[in-house]
């Protein structure tokens, strides 16, 4: 089984590979060139693997929330590849994406994005059954009602790049928490592909048709009629 993973809700084009138990990775800062270098790049690295884009069984697709034109670029780029070769896709969260860099731990994870205009998309995670579970749903928050939300009795880990910003209230506000540095920060391909295997050894695949970007803006701040449905 081939599956090609990819995250773009962030700064960085995050691509995962999986193939025969071994996983491949590869972050890259691509800022405003992504929609320019995302299909160069994905081919550069099939190329290395001296694989064809028909190879691939499955697509991974992380949906956000985050970068609003980001993830755009990423879910189209996916939803083209899956649609022209006929192939099922699997959409995952950003953020469960991102909690999954804290590991399985005993604690609360609180991934924490930027979402722009002090604001905050985050969650709350817990481990179960030694898998991370979602206790909470995704929301976009602003910092006074992201304390409000997120009280919780236990320790937490909380990471994002949201940190970069609010670290300081974070230490001062919750108890027990431990803040993860910026390696933590941002989605590994390694974790969209154990994630996408999880839920294909589920059945729980959609067809390029399917899946949709998690928008947490009011419909005000969105687009109208988007390009994204097929």
């Amino acid at each position: 089984m081939k599956i090609l993973g990819i995250d773009t809700a962030t700064r960085f084009l995050c691509l995962g590979i999986y193939n025969d138990n071994k996983i491949y990775e590869y972050r890259l800062e691509l800022g405003r060139r992504l929609s320019a270098l995302i299909t160069p790049t994905i081919k550069r690295v099939l190329d290395a693997l001296g694989w064809q884009i028909n190879d691939i069984d499955y697509f991974a697709c992380g949906l956000g929330p985050g970068s609003f034109t980001g993830m755009r670029i990423g879910i189209a780029t996916v939803k083209g590849l899956a649609f022209s070769l006929n192939k099922p896709v699997v959409g995952i969260s950003t953020l469960d994406i991102l909690a999954r860099n804290a590991g399985i731990t005993g604690a609360y994870v609180i991934p924490v994005v930027d979402a722009r205009r002090n604001l905050i998309y985050c969650s709350i995670y817990r481990n179960k059954l030694g898998q991370s579970a979602r206790i909470k749903p995704y929301m976009l928050l602003t910092i006074d009602e992201f304390f409000k939300k997120t009280e919780i009795k236990g320790n937490a880990v909380i990471l994002g790049d949201a940190i970069n910003l609010y670290k300081n209230e974070i230490l001062m506000h919750m108890n027990n928490v431990t803040v993860l540095d910026k390696d933590y920060w941002y989605p590994s391909g390694r974790n969209i592909i154990n994630l996408a295997r999880e839920r294909i050894n589920s059945k729980k695949v959609n067809s390029a048709f399917e899946i949709k970007p998690v928008y947490l803006y009011p419909k005000e701040c969105q687009i109208k009629n988007s390009k994204l449905k097929m």
